[in-house]
């Protein structure tokens, strides 16, 4: 008997349609792997045996109209393919999809069974989409680097300069910030952070015989440093490292920011 779950099973080791894994189970009495065998000699499931294979290379997409920006991020095995009309292609029909789906998760979903009906044979190889998702704000900005492999989305308060704002989206991608402001940094990684510089300290025999509140000051200014480094508007503003990002944007302009790497 041809179940649902075998054909299932069988289209994920292909990324054949389901039709075609149907008939291919129903000429091989439902063996799976004689199954896979006869599409291969199809040239239908030319990527079944990639199906494992690392996606390191890839491409992200950012598609911004007014208070909306529409990202898709798909890796892919190798770089050739990541820059062909067929990949290019694939990425707007994402972004198609995801303009007109409700949510994030209907999206991918659709996504995914797109990529396994009609691209997975064209492309050739295996590939894994990393993110498709809408962000919006009052105001948006969006920047992905010349290697197609980094970007990032930044929304900030209305009255914000929007082209500012790109050249933070750019510094974004540069030095790739944790969070916004640093009090956004969480306390827990903050308590574990000092907890550990104070014992190092402490197993320090320069320190020996310095006052517990001593090196308590120490360790706090330590944390302030990170926290600082870890910030986006407290970082060091690539375009002109004598300003911070937050002196250059304005420090309450910064709603979030998203980052995206392949």
């Amino acid at each position: 008997m041809i179940t649902a779950q075998l054909v299932k099973e069988l289209r994920e080791r292909t990324g054949v349609g389901m039709s075609d894994c149907k008939n291919a189970l129903v000429e091989t009495d439902g063996d799976i792997e004689l199954a896979i065998e006869a599409l291969r000699k199809k040239g239908i499931a030319k990527a079944a045996k990639r199906s494992g294979n690392e996606t390191s290379e890839g491409r992200i997409k950012i598609v911004a109209e007014g208070g909306d920006a529409y990202v898709v991020s798909v890796s892919c095995e190798t770089d050739f393919v990541s820059r062909n009309e067929t990949f290019e292609a694939m990425l707007d029909a994402f972004i198609a999809i995801r303009k007109n789906s409700a949510d994030d998760a209907t999206a991918i979903a659709t996504a995914e069974s797109l990529k396994a009906s009609e691209y997975t044979l064209k492309v050739g190889e295996n590939m894994k989409i990393l993110a498709l998702t809408k962000i919006s704000g009052p105001v948006i900005a969006s920047y992905v680097h010349t290697n197609f492999k980094q970007g990032a989305v930044i929304v900030a308060k209305a009255g914000t300069d929007a082209d500012k704002l790109k050249m933070v989206a750019m510094h974004v991608v540069a030095t790739q910030p944790q969070v916004v402001s640093p009090n956004d940094v969480p306390q827990a990684f903050v308590d574990k952070e000092m907890e550990i510089a104070l014992e190092l300290m402490k197993q320090d025999p320069k320190n020996t015989g310095k006052p517990a509140d001593i090196l308590l000051k120490i360790v706090a200014g330590k944390m302030a440093k990170i926290k600082d480094e870890n910030a986006l508007l407290s970082q060091a503003f690539v375009v002109n490292p004598d300003q911070k990002v937050g002196e250059f944007i304005g420090m309450d302009s910064v709603v979030s920011f998203e980052k995206y790497n392949i």
